[in-house]
């Protein structure tokens, strides 16, 4: 199943084993064919988060070199965004190829957006492990090209967003409340939850603020545009 999926990666893998890792959601994990337990694909998840980061701040200096900091950093949120990931996880096909339990494949979980953008960033994680950073660099500007061109302005934080929406509709302004907080203290994990009127919606982020943005943005995914 993974083999295919190196077309699109664009790179014949030295360690296949990597791949399939990559393509193993944790529902699937701990399989024995010959003994030895198949690993899911969260570790890998965690290295190509900052791989992406790392080539795509690289091409955002380089695109837009007049943008400062904050304009580059939101483009920067936009494009690692879990709904750009899924978007194009899904473009590429890889829902079709990753390996998940019979239960959860009944289920769709296959087809989450959640589940897609993880594993998306688990399979640059093991292109950038199995290949390096050039091949990691070309897969990202080859495969984001399309969601890079189309944004021409850098986009508005999704707090901004959410507040200019509920203003042009002359609805209250939105309403931020943290409702859960989970974690030891060094790694503390805060949920809020905003609601604009009748709709609402929640963000979990390790400081309040950031927890607030995620807030925002999933709101803004269910309102009308």
């Amino acid at each position: 199943m993974s083999e295919p999926f190196e077309a699109i990666l664009g790179h014949r893998f030295v360690r296949p084993e990597l791949l399939r890792e990559a393509l193993t959601h944790r529902s699937a994990a701990g399989g024995s064919g010959r003994g030895h337990k198949q690993a899911s694909n969260e570790r890998l998840e965690f290295i190509g988060d900052r791989v992406l980061g790392l080539t795509m701040a690289e091409w955002l200096a380089e695109r837009f070199p007049k943008e400062q900091e904050g304009e580059l950093g939101r483009r920067l949120a936009y494009l690692v965004s879990q709904p750009v990931l899924a978007t194009v996880a899904e473009t590429a096909g890889l829902g079709a190829v990753l390996s998940v339990s019979p239960g959860e494949a009944r289920a769709g979980v296959a087809k989450r957006a959640t589940v897609l953008a993880d594993a998306l960033e688990a399979a640059l994680g093991a292109l950038y492990l199995d290949g390096g950073l050039d091949v990691a660099r070309q897969f990202v500007r080859r495969t984001w090209n399309d969601a890079m061109v189309e944004q021409a302005d850098p986009p508005k934080d999704a707090k901004t967003a959410l507040q200019e929406w509920a203003q042009k509709r002359g609805q209250t302004l939105p309403l931020y409340e943290v409702t859960g907080q989970s974690g030891p203290p060094h790694a503390p994990a805060f949920t809020v939850t905003v609601t604009v009127g009748l709709a609402g919606a929640s963000g979990t982020a390790g400081n309040k603020r950031a927890a607030e943005q995620r807030a925002a943005e999933a709101l803004l995914l269910r309102l009308p545009a």
